[in-house]
């Protein structure tokens, strides 16, 4: 079985994800759910925010 490709996410996105959960409210799953994204990947998110190094998440992403 092939692997799916990382998903590259830009900044914006990953902000904007995070404030729906944090912000606005929603659980993690429904965030999840809402913009197709794996719940791991927005716990990484929100945990990064709360830390201050959400602009520091996937600098080391390249598009190949």
């Amino acid at each position: 079985m092939e692997r799916l490709p990382k998903g590259i996410y830009t900044p914006e996105f990953r902000a904007q994800a995070v404030r729906l959960h944090e912000v606005d409210g929603l659980t993690m799953p429904e965030v999840s759910k809402r913009i197709s994204l794996p719940i791991g990947t927005l716990k990484q998110w929100v945990r990064a925010s709360r830390e201050g190094r959400l602009g520091e998440v996937g600098k080391n992403q390249t598009i190949n």
